[in-house]
């Protein structure tokens, strides 16, 4: 009953009947991306202003406030501060897995730092922004009047990428939330393309089927996910059924640090996990004696990556210690899969095969639309250019028509009754430049007319064929996969049968162990995804080239002696050697120390020997089993003379020959075992006599049935049997290995089918293969190899190394070495330590008559 103004309402209905609506309102409107583009009205906004403010990708960054108020201005009104921070987090690369905008400034930081003011920071789209945004003038999508109905919005994207799980989402509802985690975009357009390819069948299509290609989510802060198989409410469970969850670990690795101790190395984190908070929560650990075992903390992150290190005291064992911080800190972590989006404006829990359902459908629509504004385009054109031909070929007449009407109209009106005309086409006759009159333009008009008859042709097959259709929608998927996909950061761990999903995994256990290449260039280092060849010539040619296996150690020296150790599986992985991390932030040598020479042993190798050469003709051979294992500090790898610098390192099973090359054209060969075996800090003998300004150029190990290359500085080489060179003694000058006159700039030792690139003092390295060098005796001269100007010259050659096979060489058996010691013991009676274990110079000391000099030089 209505008293008045005032009317009588049942308080429980009207309180469930607001309640519905702001939920419903808060549900549509702001918490949940749609299912179709992956975006919220909030994202979606943002892009569709700055799209229509004309930032793109190849023009300036713009200020974010600028877009900020464009965006609140128009379509989203709403707090300033709810829109920059939708923005922000769509520039964040570690928020989005490919972000949608490009900024400039300060966005954030995975700290949990804010992002700066929007007065400070510029922003402009991504590339991959500009896919989503494609075609969307081409009547693609459906457009609304915005809040106050002055300008229209779209509804949807285009999005010609599935955002919706190759970035992921997250969101909180009334009575819902959704949180959908980023995949890769290869991985995602795959089984895209799988589905078009088996549309007819779609109901025969399984989850085994498309987690062939969705191996699991695929996260921008990258970490490993410990997949259970017997899990029923893991990974298979949130594609299957839509909720889930997954177990994410940081990725971490063991280092050795000498005498003892040991460090642990985090270099990813599990998503959205922030890295300040989590080394405030292990300093917290550490202080109230949760933990045991921690001597230092400290986070090394910087430009090139993160880098957590957490020292462990020597009476802590380090397995222990990381096992703990597993379990006790955010360095291990459960995140909830829950695949809720709109469809149709209705919140729907959708699995794998239905979420990349609705994203194809929409894509199918996307391109039937665009197909069908295309040709209707064609049709207008192809209609005009029809009437301009008819022009054309009555030129005379046209002319005479127009010039006898009286004004525009008659002549429009005696043109569309003469020669049957649309007003279109009489209307373009009429504007018609005079230029257009000539022979080439009335050509252009004549071919412009063929080829959009020939494009309303292809558009009406596409329309008219559904599978067609299909194909050229996964023909645009494979673009897209080839043009923004990339290599998986998120590595997939299946867990043991029986065992607790948070078993003890370090980087190490889970390593595929593939072949690579370790390229140092440019002061960079990195090492390729697959084993084939980088790139050897051009401005950054690399200076060393190993072949490894990721689970191998690496070890670089500098040309002041020292070294450092690191595990191949840290390094960066590129196929471009130009874009891999500084040396010194991925290994210990400091800023400014260029590595000269470089060695791959694998983990705990401990046979054989480790050879060094110098440029002053010095050698030196060490137990391998003496180098320390991977660690942040450097180790002094030989002691050098004034003035000296060591230039090559080679692996030895111990009785091989040492081939050393100067740049006098002199080489020299004998046997390694002359050279007996000293510790890290000690110096070498003398290998090669050289003359004052000479020095050497190569120094190797003499490969079976290998070939010595020699370049001269001027560009000449030539390749000579490693054969012709006569075996001699240490410390001489060896013979001629060039015809006199030529100075020498680089030597080394190989094979036929080697690689390698030539270095020059000012120009850019230029590729090399070995069997393009002229084979020629070992006195003659070269030939002409390598185009050097005038005031340039080779400096070095970078040969690509082969992994050592690393067999060593059976030792003799300790009853064939006794009776020797018994029945000469006079001339050792005067040493007063043990031989060692090379006996080759021991050996010829005990033959000669028993005096202090040959005593001297034995040792």
């Amino acid at each position: 009953m209505d008293v008045g103004t005032v009317r009588r309402i049942d308080i429980d209905h009207e309180m469930q009947q607001s309640y519905l609506d702001y939920a419903m309102s808060v549900i549509v409107a702001r918490a949940l991306p749609d299912a179709r583009d992956g975006l919220k009205p909030v994202h979606r906004r943002i892009l569709h202003a700055m799209h229509q403010m004309g930032i793109r990708p190849e023009g300036e960054h713009k200020k974010s406030a600028r877009i900020v108020g464009e965006v609140l201005g128009k379509f989203h009104p709403h707090g300033d501060m709810a829109v920059y921070e939708a923005m922000a987090r769509m520039a964040q690369d570690f928020s989005m897995r490919y972000p949608l905008i490009d900024g400039q400034g300060n966005f954030g930081s995975v700290d949990g730092d804010s992002p700066a003011a929007m007065r400070y920071t510029e922003a402009r789209l991504a590339p991959l922004a500009m896919e989503a945004l494609a075609d969307i003038d081409m009547d693609t999508v459906d457009f609304v009047p915005n809040f106050d109905g002055t300008l229209p919005e779209p509804v949807v994207l285009p999005s010609g990428f599935p955002n919706l799980l190759v970035n992921g989402a997250t969101g909180i509802a009334v009575g819902m939330a959704t949180s959908i985690p980023p995949h890769n975009m290869g991985e995602v357009c795959d089984a895209c393309v799988f589905l078009l390819e088996n549309w007819s069948r779609l109901d025969k299509v399984a989850l085994d089927d498309l987690m062939s290609f969705v191996k699991g989510p695929d996260f921008p802060t990258g970490g490993i996910l410990l997949r259970d198989p017997d899990d029923q409410e893991g990974l298979a469970a949130a594609y299957g059924h839509g909720k889930g969850r997954v177990t994410i670990q940081a990725r971490a690795h063991i280092e050795d640090m000498g005498r003892g101790r040991s460090r642990i190395i985090v270099t990813e984190l599990p998503y959205q996990t922030n890295k300040a908070a989590l080394i405030e929560r292990i300093a917290e650990l550490a202080r109230g004696g949760q933990m045991d075992g921690l001597a230092d903390l400290r986070d090394e992150s910087d430009r090139q990556g993160m880098r957590i290190v957490i020292e462990i005291a020597k009476t802590a064992d380090a397995e222990r210690v990381l096992a703990a911080l597993y379990q006790r800190t955010p360095m291990q972590s459960v995140f909830g899969i829950n695949l809720l989006a709109l469809v149709d404006d209705e919140p729907r829990l959708l699995n794998l095969k239905q979420a990349l359902r609705v994203y194809l459908e929409h894509r199918l629509t996307v391109t039937r639309r665009r197909s069908e504004y295309e040709l209707a385009r064609a049709g207008e054109k192809a209609h005009i250019l029809a009437g301009l031909r008819t022009a054309l070929q009555h030129l005379d007449e046209v002319i005479q028509l127009i010039r006898a009407a009286s004004d525009p109209e008659q002549a429009r009106l005696r043109l569309m009754k003469r020669f049957k005309l649309g007003d279109v086409q009489a209307r373009a006759i009429l504007d018609m430049p005079l230029r257009r009159l000539s022979t080439l333009e009335r050509k252009k008009i004549d071919q412009d007319y063929k080829e959009t008859q020939a494009r309303i042709r292809a558009l009406e097959e596409l329309l008219a064929s559904d599978k067609k259709m299909r194909a050229h929608v996964a023909e645009e998927l494979r673009r897209i996969k080839s043009t923004y996909g990339d290599r998986r950061r998120t590595q997939i761990a299946e867990t043991r049968k029986g065992k607790r999903s948070r078993e003890l995994l370090t980087t190490r256990d889970l390593l595929e162990d593939k072949d690579t290449w370790v390229v140092v260039a440019g002061g960079r280092i990195s090492r390729t995804p697959t084993a084939r060849l980088p790139r050897l010539g051009g401005r950054d040619a690399p200076r060393i080239i190993l072949g490894a296996r990721t689970r191998d150690r690496l070890y670089l020296f500098a040309s002041d002696g020292s070294g450092a150790a690191t595990a191949v599986h840290t390094l960066s992985e590129t196929e471009d050697p130009a874009e891999g991390n500084p040396v010194a932030g991925a290994t210990a040598l400091p800023p400014g120390s260029e590595p000269v020479a470089g060695l791959v042993l694998p983990a705990g190798q401990a046979g054989g020997y480790v050879v060094f050469a110098t440029l002053q003709g010095m050698v030196k051979r060490t137990e391998a089993s003496s180098l320390p294992g991977p660690s942040g500090r450097t180790f002094q790898a030989i002691k050098l003379n004034e003035g000296d610098r060591l230039g090559w390192v080679r692996w030895s099973p111990g009785k091989d020959n040492l081939v050393l090359v100067s740049s006098g054209g002199l080489a020299i060969r004998f046997s390694e075992e002359e050279v007996r075996p000293v510790g890290l800090q000690a110096a070498g003998v003398l290998g090669m006599r050289l003359e004052s300004k000479e020095r050497l150029v190569g120094a190797d190990l003499e490969k079976q049935g290998g070939e010595v290359l020699l370049v001269a500085a001027n560009g000449l080489a030539k390749r000579t049997p490693v054969k012709e060179f006569p075996v001699q003694g240490r410390h001489g000058r060896g013979v001629r290995a060039w015809k006199s006159g030529v100075a020498l700039g680089a030597a080394a030792l190989g094979e036929p089918e080697d690689h390698g690139a030539i270095l020059f003092s000012k120009a850019a390295g230029k590729s090399a293969k070995w069997e393009d060098v002229p084979r020629r005796a070992r006195a003659g001269g070269g030939a002409k190899f390598a185009e050097v100007r005038a005031n340039d010259r080779v400096t070095a050659l970078a040969l690509a190394a082969r992994r050592p096979a690393l067999e060593l060489p059976e030792p003799e058996k300790k009853p064939a070495r006794k009776p020797k010691r018994a029945a000469k013991p006079a001339p050792k009676a005067g040493r007063s330590r043990k031989p060692t274990k090379s006996k080759g110079p021991a050996v010829r000391a005990a033959k000669r008559p028993p005096s202090k000099k040959p005593a001297k030089k034995a040792r």
